[in-house]
């Protein structure tokens, strides 16, 4: 029998009206007032629906609703809410910060996870809470976007761990008819149904609409009567079940993202790509190109590169999804056939080497391949990308591979606690949750009274150490724990002691039990009678990660004795709640993956938005974020070739850094108790930190080098009937053909024996063009002063001007350039050569190369 499902909510008149309103936006979840709205409801239940404002109002008393009803102050409140929210949505400027031009086009943002507020389930750990930051950022700053994923009923899956410590999973259904989630439908008022093939099998998904501020976010769910039981269930779990079911996952978003954006009638001008997961998107395009469009299929192949972003997130090889030859021919080989091309040719789309049939299909390197701009998320992490993914570029240079780097940042707002968030609406200003240009901004932290910043610190301290007591007791409670056990649960830790927090994903190159490697020299640490400091760890492991897991027992273990049972607590279940609790009362945050494997790392950045110094290795964004005076680092950017070397060196500096330099600089105290310079160095970390690593200013990087070059390039080809498309595919075929022609003739150095540093030197290439125009290749020079090994120590590289007088008495042409001789020393240049459009992809530039 099928059961039809509605839910029945309390009546919300008399002035209850405006609740409702509100629970229907996740721009509720980064307002405090609205926050506390709910909070002040029913705080018990609250807590119990994980923040859920409509399963709040759903569960709440009668008679608790008629108190608030008669609560005139509430009804305040929640009227000042709603007018915050209304003027929120009203203020719908364009978007025009640094630009020329205000941004008039629609970015669609595909990602397999969102991490936009704990009672929404479809994000595992950092890629999907970047994702959630990202669209509320771009809400902030009214961008015209969208985001595309998809809506696990089961979502990523709950901790739960043994008695022993060992994690065991469980995987609770979400209730969708309490989530602010709409339906879309068509004109008729039927349910809008996206189709694709799932290797012959048809898979149909309805839409559901979340209103994330100003924008909307788009999920597919495929659990609907349509489907058989095995179909319904690609959207059971996120990263859940075997290879087939990730390429049917991946299928859907990609696929049928795009088709559901065009059954809305919705048309973006960029696709960006948030990681690897979402390649097919490319597929698609390019099978809207051929068939609807009409263009060939190189025509369309470049159509589609010209308006997609790639978004890369990890330097590590299993973190980038791989399928085999018999998978992609089951779900694609019919795709294929229609396109006119082999199979091994579209395999090669997905190959590092085109050629080799050993290799399994890379979802980014079909990235890599088809879209036009490519990034990493952190400065170091763009460098070991260019290296990671050099084979798919082998006529390039290294340091020449066409993927730049966007660090990360965080949504602040979504992470600081009530108290802090006034104390930067006082002394900030007002509106600086929405204002791009942060610099000015955060300066104005140095105004924060001590006292005030110190004394909202110490409450946020205390609030994770009972949190964290009560998280641990109810552990205890579901584990059998026997009473003398859970009383003394109720007392581990110290809201007044020197906390150290470290909450991310348990994999084992983050190193979580890098700190257990001493346990003699761990034990004086968090004992000293004068100086403690208390640890609180949470995360997860990938349910597949036994090694992880083992990492998690291996801290469990080593903290039920003394001195550790009331100095270090490991919190289960980690999500966006705890991280919110453990960010705003940690005096440290602690991060030590093994450089360089951490792409970038964001939770530091939320703990130095909250007053947290940061202890890192010098990774991911501390590479870049370390100044000396804001944090500590964990060693001096070494590399090892022995893992277990590396970390009995970098054990041994972070215990020296906790007990010379953290510890002393804790309890350093003046006659007011205050610690007067720990405050000076969380207003330096505040002022550092928050401005440069700020989604605000990561989503206004993408607009400006990703978003805008792609949409105005794409707008180009388009123009005419896709005139400036035929017209670069036709000169690409003809620069191909031709390239084994073009060749470098003479290298020639005026004033080379008067080379003085401060000086400068002409040099004067010639190049056989064969036939071509010079507007049509970029000759340029590699220079700089070299190491011993004949290295560059600093490259540079400039492009050279064509001779007013076209071509020499050979035909050839001649490029030049005066360069400036900055350094003294042994010298070293060398000619590049590189067909040029403007209406090129990044990714193509260095198919061809040409060196002399």
């Amino acid at each position: 029998m099928t059961v039809r499902r509605y839910i029945v909510v309390p009546p919300m008149e008399g002035g209850l009206e405006d609740l409702k309103e509100i629970a229907g936006n996740l721009w509720y979840s980064w307002n405090m007032e609205a926050v506390e709205l709910f909070d002040h409801l029913d705080e018990q239940v609250w807590q119990d629906t994980n923040h859920n404002p409509l399963q709040t109002l759903i569960r709440i008393s009668r008679q608790r609703l008629k108190d608030i009803r008669d609560d005139e102050g509430y009804q305040e409140h929640a009227a000042r809410v709603r007018q915050k929210y209304e003027s929120y949505l009203k203020r719908t400027r364009p978007y025009d910060f640094d630009l020329d031009h205000p941004v008039d086009f629609i970015t669609a943002y595909f990602s397999l996870e969102f991490g936009l507020t704990e009672s929404l389930p479809i994000y595992s750990g950092g890629l999907g809470l970047l994702a959630g930051d990202h669209l509320k950022s771009a809400s902030d700053l009214s961008l015209p976007l969208v985001g595309v994923g998809l809506m696990y009923q089961e979502g990523y899956f709950r901790q739960r761990l043994s008695r022993d410590g060992w994690q065991q999973e469980y995987y609770p259904r979400t209730e969708f008819d309490t989530l602010p989630l709409e339906k879309q439908t068509d004109s008729n008022g039927n349910t809008l149904l996206v189709e694709v093939d799932l290797a012959g099998e048809r898979l149909l998904s309805r839409i559901l609409k979340i209103n994330v501020g100003r924008v909307a976010l788009y999920l597919l769910d495929a659990d609907i009567p349509e489907n058989p039981p095995h179909l319904r269930a690609t959207t059971a779990r996120l990263y859940g079940g075997d290879e087939e079911m990730r390429i049917r996952q991946e299928i859907l978003l990609g696929i049928g993202g795009c088709r559901a954006l065009e059954a809305m009638g919705i048309s973006p001008a960029v696709y960006h790509l948030n990681e690897g997961h979402a390649a097919f998107v490319l597929v698609e395009r390019v099978r809207h190109y051929v068939e609807d469009e009409k263009l060939s299929l190189e025509e369309a192949r470049q159509m589609a590169a010209s308006e997609s972003v790639l978004t890369i997130h990890t330097p590590v090889p299993a973190g980038n999804d791989v399928f085999e030859r018999n998978l992609m021919e089951k779900y694609f080989g019919r795709l294929v056939s229609r396109f006119g091309v082999s199979f091994e040719s579209f395999l090669g789309l997905g190959r590092k080497h085109p050629e080799d049939r050993s290799e399994g299909f890379c979802m980014t390197v079909l990235g890599l391949r088809l879209t036009c701009r490519t990034n990493g998320v952190s400065r170091l992490h763009g460098q070991v990308a260019r290296d990671m993914w050099h084979e798919v570029w082998r006529t390039a240079d290294c340091e020449d591979v066409p993927i730049g780097s966007i660090t990360n940042g965080v949504h602040i707002p979504s992470y600081i606690s009530r108290d802090l968030n006034r104390l930067y609406d006082r002394y900030l200003e007002p509106g600086w949750t929405e204002d791009p240009d942060s610099r000015k901004i955060w300066q104005r932290a140095e105004k924060i009274p001590d006292t005030e910043l110190w004394r909202n610190h110490e409450r946020c301290r205390s609030r994770l150490v009972h949190f964290a007591r009560r998280r641990l007791v109810r552990r205890l409670e579901a584990c059998g724990a026997s009473n003398k056990e859970i009383d003394a649960a109720r007392q581990v830790l110290d809201p007044e002691v020197l906390t150290v927090c470290f909450g991310r994903r348990f994999a084992t190159y983050k190193r979580a039990n890098l700190l257990f490697r001493d346990l003699e020299t761990l034990a004086r640490i968090v004992a000293g009678p004068e100086r403690p400091l208390q640890l609180i760890f949470a995360g997860k492991a990938h349910p597949r990660d036994n090694e992880g897991k083992a990492l998690i027992r291996q801290i469990i273990d080593a903290i039920k004795d003394e001195p550790f049972r009331n100095r270090i607590v490991f919190i289960e279940d980690y999500d966006i709640n705890v991280a919110r609790y453990m960010v705003q009362g940690a005096d440290v945050w602690l991060n030590n993956p093994r450089r360089p494997l951490e792409a970038c790392g964001t939770s530091g950045m939320k703990a130095a938005a909250n007053g947290a110094l940061n202890v890192s290795v010098l990774d991911g964004w501390w590479d870049e974020a370390y100044q000396g005076d804001n944090g500590w680092a964990i060693g001096r950017r070494e590399q090892y070739d022995n893992p277990e070397h590396q970390d009995e060196i970098e054990s041994r500096a972070l215990y020296d850094i906790l007990e010379e330099s953290v510890k002393p600089l804790f309890y350093q105290r003046g006659i007011d108790e205050m610690p007067r310079q720990w405050i000076r160095m969380m207003k330096r970390s505040i002022q550092t930190i928050c401005p440069r690593f700020t989604s605000l200013r990561m989503v206004s990087d993408y607009v400006q080098s990703a978003y805008v070059p792609s949409a105005h390039n794409s707008s180009d080809l388009k123009r005419d009937n896709y005139a400036g498309l035929k017209e670069m595919v036709h000169w690409q075929k003809a620069v191909r053909d031709d390239w084994h022609k073009i060749a470098v003739s003479d290298v020639t150095v005026r004033n080379e024996t008067e080379a003085v540093k401060g000086r400068d030197i002409e040099v004067i290439v010639t190049v056989d063009t064969a036939g071509h125009k010079p507007k049509e290749i970029s000759v340029e020079l590699i220079h700089g002063p070299l190491d011993l090994k004949d290295d560059f120590k600093v490259r540079y590289v400039t492009p050279l001007q064509p001779d007013p007088v076209a071509r020499d008495a050979n035909g050839d042409v001649r490029f030049s350039r005066r360069i400036p001789l900055s350094h003294s020393g042994l010298y070293g240049y060398s000619v590049r050569v590189t067909p040029y459009h403007k209406n090129l992809p990044l990714s193509q530039v260095f198919d061809l190369v040409c060196r002399g």
